[in-house]
């Protein structure tokens, strides 16, 4: 008997990322509308990948089909 493929999550797709060696990535919120109210500190700060660590990293891998 055949056993059926896991669909993933597209939502979760979209918004994690997931690198060679397992850790999960995430994109900063508070980023993309309204920059010109924050400071640059502010702004650097929200630069760039987070890492997702703990519970939410094994559900969010789960979701994807990684686990």
């Amino acid at each position: 008997m055949k056993k059926t493929k896991l669909k993933i999550k597209k939502s979760v797709k979209n918004r994690f990322e997931i690198t060679k060696t397992g850790k999960v990535l995430r994109e900063s919120s508070f980023h993309r509308h309204l920059r010109s109210n924050k400071s640059k500190k502010q702004l650097r700060r929200l630069k760039g990948k987070k890492l997702v660590t703990g519970r939410w990293a094994r559900k969010v891998k789960k979701l994807l089909g990684k686990a």
